[in-house]
């Protein structure tokens, strides 16, 4: 009568035996399933910050969405990065000082553009499509459907950051132009003529003029 329930109870312990490693297995996978979707998330995150700033656009005001936006973008864009490519060969050649004042300055600037350009909420759609390896980073794909219906393709290209884990390092406006390159051709025509302080003033100025926060004296 003993030897059954034996033989069940062996039966089910091997059983056990063989599912402990793909339950274990199962269990490793998970996250690195999960890893590809990050670069998305951040920029899923930040449309939902630059959604939420739209419908209350007239009501913070420029200077409101400003405060809103800017945290933000800290956090998603890798700027240091940026100002060095946007700079170019002459980064080297900058104080830390100055190295540092150019890339708060260009944050600044960035944030700047992002509460004027996104002032008010009309029914707009963000949406993240996808994302394609791109070299040693990640192209978020995004579409922006204004509020008549046309769609403007907005891309991200993503590189691992610092604690931040994936920021924005480029946007590519209509899919291809690359915001970065467009701005190192600016950065370059203004160092040229006004050296590292012109270029810092200049970028002040402009986030001065895009939420009125402030009376530029450069």
């Amino acid at each position: 009568m003993d030897k059954p329930k034996t033989e069940q109870a062996s039966a089910a312990g091997i059983a056990r035996l063989w599912l402990l490693p793909l339950l274990f297995a199962a269990g490793l996978a998970q996250p690195a399933a999960a890893l590809p979707s990050a670069p998305q998330t951040q920029v899923q995150r930040f449309y939902a910050t630059l959604l939420n700033t739209m419908k209350q656009g007239p009501q913070l005001g420029s200077s409101g969405r400003y405060a809103k936006l800017a945290p933000v973008v800290n956090r998603t864009f890798d700027v240091p990065f940026m100002a060095r490519l946007a700079v170019g060969p002459g980064w080297g050649t900058l104080s830390p000082a100055q190295q540092q004042q150019v890339t708060a300055a260009f944050q600044r600037y960035i944030s700047a553009t992002y509460a004027d350009r996104f002032d008010n909420y009309s029914g707009e759609r963000l949406q993240v499509l996808g994302e394609a390896p791109s070299g040693s980073g990640v192209i978020v794909e995004t579409r922006i459907v204004k509020a008549n219906g046309k769609p403007v393709t907005i891309n991200y290209m993503m590189r691992r950051g610092g604690q931040s884990g994936w920021q924005i390092s480029d946007v590519y406006l209509d899919g291809t132009i690359s915001q970065l390159a467009t701005q190192r051709s600016e950065f370059y025509s203004i160092l040229q003529r006004q050296g590292v302080d012109g270029l810092i003033a200049t970028l002040n100025r402009k986030t001065d003029l895009l939420t009125k926060t402030g009376n530029s004296s450069s």
